[in-house]
Order: C-alpha cells, then sequence, then structure tokens
C-alpha cells in the first residue's frame, strides 16, 4: 500500500509511502489518501490522528505533476465535490490532525499542512507554494487557508513568488509549532498525539469544530455557539466521568459519550 494506516493505543498514524517520487501523489493515491481521511472521521476507536511522509526526504510532495499533465477529464467531474474528498479538500474531520514534516513540504503536501491541527516539522523541512511557478495556483485551500493562518505579506510572498522557506522560518511564522531533530519528529508527534487523545473525545472535536468555524462567525453568534455546545456537553458522560475523577483526585477515563 502506498498509503499506509497503523492505529494503535487510539492513535491512528497515516504514512503517505511513496519515497521514491519524494511522496508525491497520484489520483489511486489519492484516492487512498480519501478512504485514510474517511476512517479517521468515522472510527470510534481513533481519537486522534498523525499524517506524515514515508523516508526522511519528504513530507509530501503534492500532485505527480506528470500523472495528471495532458490527463483527460470529463466536465462532469467539476461537479463531483463530494468524489474522494480529502482533509484540505473539505472533508469535515474534527479530530485533532497532527502533522509531522520530514523535508520537502511543498504544493498539495503544503494545502495538506495547512488543514492539520498541530505540526511538528524535522530541522530539514522546506515549505513552499511553487504553483504559481507551474501556471496554476495552489488550490485545495492553498490560496484560503494560508491568509488566515500566516501575516498577509509573508503570505503573499509564498504565494506570488512560489519560493520555499526553512523550518526556523516555518516557526517564527506560526506555521508549525515545533523544530526537531530528524530522529526526534515521530516521538514528538506521538507525544502531542497521546497529550491531547488523554482528553475528553467530544470536546476535543467540538472545540476544533467551534475553532475553525470562527472564521466564518460573528463574534455574538459564535459566543452562542459555544453555550450551546456546553450545554450540551454538561450532559454527557464524559463531564460525569471527570468530575467523579476530579472528587476521586484521579485520571478520568473518556468514552466519547
Amino acid at each position: 500500500m502506498a498509503i499506509d494506516f497503523d492505529l494503535d493505543d487510539e492513535i491512528a498514524v497515516i504514512t503517505i509511502n511513496r519515497p521514491e517520487r519524494r511522496n508525491a501523489l497520484d489520483a489511486e493515491h489519492y484516492e487512498m489518501l480519501s478512504e485514510a481521511w474517511q476512517r479517521v472521521r468515522d472510527d470510534d476507536a481513533i481519537r486522534v490522528a498523525v499524517i506524515t511522509g514515508a523516508g526522511d526526504k519528504a513530507f509530501c510532495a503534492g500532485a505527480d505533476i506528470k500523472s495528471f499533465v495532458g490527463r483527460d477529464v470529463e466536465l462532469a467531474e467539476l461537479w463531483l465535490t463530494q468524489k474522494n474528498q480529502l482533509l484540505n479538500r473539505g472533508l469535515e474531520v474534527w479530530k485533532p490532525v497532527i502533522a509531522a514534516v520530514n523535508g520537502f513540504c511543498v504544493g498539495g503536501g503544503m494545502t495538506l499542512l495547512l488543514a492539520t491541527d498541530v505540526r511538528v516539522a524535522s530541522d530539514n523541512a522546506v515549505f513552499s507554494l511553487a504553483e504559481v511557478k507551474r501556471g496554476i495556483i495552489a488550490a485545495n485551500g492553498g490560496t484560503q487557508r494560508i491568509m488566515q493562518q500566516m501575516p498577509y505579506a509573508i503570505a503573499m510572498e509564498m504565494l506570488l513568488t512560489g519560493d520555499s522557506i526553512d523550518a526556523e522560518q516555518a516557526a517564527r511564522w506560526g506555521l508549525v509549532n515545533r523544530v526537531v531533530a530528524p530522529d526526534d519528529l515521530m516521538a514528538t508527534a506521538h507525544d502531542y498525539a497521546r497529550r491531547i487523545g488523554e482528553n475528553a473525545p467530544l470536546a476535543l472535536q467540538a472545540a476544533k469544530e467551534l475553532a475553525i468555524r470562527s472564521g466564518d462567525l460573528d463574534l455574538s453568534t459564535g459566543l452562542r455557539m459555544e453555550q450551546l455546545i456546553n450545554r450540551i456537553l454538561h450532559a454527557s458522560q464524559d463531564t460525569r466521568a471527570a468530575k467523579e475523577a476530579f472528587a476521586e483526585k484521579r485520571k478520568p477515563t473518556f468514552k466519547g459519550r
């Protein structure tokens, strides 16, 4: 399989396993990646997901251009907007997603990164949105999310020049949470996953959804949504479990109910 999927202790690890192509994705691999994201979304045994690339050279080089250039595509596919949905293309996955960036994170790899929640990069990581150098744009959220996540001038510089930044610059501008040595990358990502996964699953998903939707809501509506969701969560089994654990001075056992 070119998209590996491992599940251990409620943490799913998705690995784009095509190092000979810098983990670039053709249509077949995009379809498999879509299936992996849907499994993360739907499987109650999964609380947190980690996405990474195989090898030590690349996280993901995006679309395998050679497999797409000149390919005949039916015009009707333009309206198949839910076909093979991806995390960065609009698939709603409210479980936390952590990116472990090992090397090149460019093009579609960068737009994938922008759709994750917590990001760890090896100190040799390189980031770019170079689509304009090839006569196209950074789709699947590339022109949208980067404007929300980075300072305007820096985001526009990346979009319009197509030039790359290194891991240190990515951390400086808040694109990644931490920069570590390559040998520490997956351990650091797993540490984030473990610490996040110890929290109440329903609360995690609610917090993520509210935070992401806040960009589309005015403040008063967002505050009201918080009240409503919190009222729902107060009636959950997890909230009762947390209350009992606090009284008994122990860690709660959350079931996501």
